[in-house]
């Protein structure tokens, strides 16, 4: 389980027995969607599975998430989300009630971004051997601009842009499957990105790089984005916005927030001089969430992220090795 947690071990099996014996120019970007030239269009394409526990969390459900989450990875390439297919996975058992609701929430999640579910697939298995319901989603969006976005383009000065609090998806799905019985619920941020991406381009906003937050968290996207970029990423603690009730269960659990899973924020990373604007496009559209500047890009070949700490401190930050909080996404 430890190498499917977005963490060291699961960067490890994709570059050395997934990836390696597949690799080519477009899987080298290493980014949440490939972009490909077709004719005078430029589209992005890609896939990605929900396996979550439980089906049914708050603020969201495995339906909702597998929506989100590929609509969510086209926008991170600055693709406008056109088409999605859909394969399902059930469970002998399943009754035909949750199926319906995880539908239903498909089709208002597919309908809130514009998206049409255009091809699918159907699978039965067998009692024990589905654990109730997997979905496998694939995207294509288009790409209405010239801009590259990718780690590749991320260079000195630029500023990090983080779009809204951390660590409350992976502790909604931890509370519920754990009956933890906190304070107070915790809901988690399952929502969809692609507004506030194509308001930065609508804009004008020159982009280096986006990346949502989801399996490893905030310090698994930085560490990505540092080593791809051979970059050393400097962030300050005090500026990364964390709930009482999220760190409250973190300090409970033993987790750090920024290894906690998101299904709803972004990093934009950008040219210092387009980040006021950048950040009042966001608050415009998002005041709730309350976009911060985190951190900056430095000049450096360390490819790493050091995180300054409210007394002035300063401490490496890595992925995590194994596995924190399986089954999240």
């Amino acid at each position: 389980m430890a190498h499917g947690g977005g963490g060291t071990l699961m960067h490890q099996l994709l570059e050395r027995v997934i990836v390696a014996p597949i690799d080519n120019a477009l899987l080298a970007s290493r980014h949440d969607a490939s972009v490909l030239q077709v004719g005078q269009s430029k589209l992005a394409f890609t896939t990605d599975s929900f396996v979550v526990s439980p089906l049914f969390f708050p603020g969201g459900d495995i339906g909702k998430l597998a929506v989100c989450g590929t609509v969510n990875d086209l926008a991170m390439a600055g693709a406008k989300p056109l088409y999605l297919s859909l394969a399902l996975i059930i469970e002998e058992g399943l009754p035909i009630e949750t199926l319906s609701r995880v539908m239903e929430s498909i089709r208002a999640t597919a309908a809130d971004c514009g998206v049409q579910i255009v091809t699918g697939d159907t699978k039965v298995v067998e009692r024990g051997k589905g654990d109730g319901l997997f979905i496998n989603t694939a995207g294509i969006g288009l790409v209405e601009h010239d801009q590259v976005i990718a780690p590749s383009k991320v260079t000195s000065g630029d500023v990090i842009i983080l779009s809204g609090d951390i660590g409350r998806h992976g502790i909604a799905i931890m509370a519920q499957r754990e009956n933890l019985g906190l304070e107070s619920t915790v809901v988690s941020d399952c929502a969809l990105l692609h507004r506030e991406v194509l308001a930065l381009l609508a804009g004008g906003i020159e982009i280096h790089c986006l990346r949502d937050l989801t399996r490893g968290g905030l310090a698994s996207a930085l560490v990505e984005i540092a080593q791809s970029a051979r970059m050393e990423i400097e962030i300050n603690e005090s500026s990364i916005a964390v709930s009482e009730p999220v760190r409250a269960a973190c300090e409970l659990l033993g987790f750090d927030p920024l290894h906690v899973a998101n299904e709803g924020r972004f990093l934009a990373i950008v040219p210092g001089k387009a980040v006021d604007e950048a950040v009042k496009i966001l608050k415009s559209l998002s005041p709730e969430n309350s976009p911060q500047i985190i951190g900056t890009v430095c000049k450096s070949n360390d490819s790493q992220v050091v995180l300054v700490t409210p007394y002035g401190g300063k401490r490496v930050v890595n992925m995590l090795s194994g596995e924190q909080l399986p089954r999240i996404c």
